[in-house]
């Protein structure tokens, strides 16, 4: 899109947004609405965080199957998976703004020099990979309910030697519910990541739920996932799968996106992110230009979303 034509642009997405119906998001499973309703709601659930329990999995089994059919294709940069690897950077650059956004703890023998970064539902390894190779990471834990993708990400790993040195990269075939969880704050992560993850599970209230546990008390959940609105469904389900054919046909169900403003009420009412420890970053995805920050694009579209775990 031309720069002189996009704040127009940018208006008139935004005066659709406005004239969507909206209804706040109670993360839960709720009954499944008619994909032609646009006025669907996905809920956030308001239940209190439930114990450790692998049965209660929030995995798609329909969302496995599509990602299966698409692991030979991971690493083609130009391939299904292209708009992921031109957000790489990107994400990188949000948890850097997010951990830079609020004061560090003062250093003492326990604070580490280095990062453990946690990647839940990593996909072929595209992050994942890229976060281990940081000088400021220790260890990245991957994992990924989808068994023949997890296969490529551990191919695609053992072609780079130092991502073979014991611990710095380790890939799971697990859900978050079958992850153990961590004895002592100290094992927890300093960083856990759910890229573009969120809009696929089940019940996303019970799935974060899960997620909490793992990270580190001033620790970040930094997360991507698009925004529930009438923009959203034009662009990611009839402009990127049927007519361009950018993403492939399948990728998103709108009825599972959730908003910013839903995500920051479910985060504040556990007592996280207070003093500056919430962030977003509106994205949007421009041909030729690839990923670009948009003000206020959280409000209409991809974002990213970032909450630090209190002291």
């Amino acid at each position: 899109m031309p720069s002189s034509s996009a704040p127009r642009a940018l208006r008139a997405t935004q005066r659709l947004t406005a004239q969507a119906s909206y209804r706040p998001v109670v993360l839960s499973r709720t009954p499944r609405i008619p994909a032609t309703t646009i006025a669907a709601t996905v809920r956030l659930s308001s239940t209190q965080s439930s114990p450790h329990n692998p049965s209660r999995s929030s995995v798609d089994q329909t969302e496995v199957t599509h990602f299966n059919a698409l692991a030979s294709s991971w690493w083609d940069p130009h391939g299904p998976s292209r708009l992921l690897h031109l957000m790489n950077p990107l994400r990188h650059e949000f948890i850097t703004r997010c951990r830079n956004s609020v004061p560090t703890p003062i250093p003492t023998s326990t604070t580490p020099s280095k990062f453990r970064y946690l990647d839940i539902g990593c996909g072929g390894g595209i992050f994942a990979e890229s976060a281990a190779r940081l000088p400021t990471t220790q260890s990245v834990t991957a994992i990924d309910p989808t068994p023949e993708v997890l296969k490529i990400a551990d191919a695609h790993r053992r072609r780079d030697p130092t991502l073979l040195i014991d611990g710095r990269l380790t890939y799971l075939n697990q859900s978050i519910e079958d992850l153990a969880l961590p004895t002592s704050p100290a094992e927890a992560y300093d960083v856990v990541t759910i890229f573009e993850v969120i809009e696929h599970v089940n019940a996303p209230g019970p799935f974060l739920e899960q997620v909490l546990q793992h990270v580190k008390p001033g620790g970040w959940l930094v997360l991507s996932t698009i925004a529930r609105t009438w923009t959203s469904w034009v662009v990611t389900n009839v402009v990127a799968e049927d007519i361009l054919g950018i993403v492939p046909k399948g990728t998103h169900d709108w009825e599972k996106y959730v908003n910013e403003k839903e995500l920051r009420t479910w985060f504040a009412k556990r007592g996280w992110g207070s003093n500056g420890g919430m962030k977003t970053m509106g994205v949007m995805y421009v041909p030729g230009l690839g990923w670009k920050e948009v003000p206020g694009g959280e409000g209409w579209g991809n974002y990213f979303f970032g909450v630090r775990r209190d002291l």
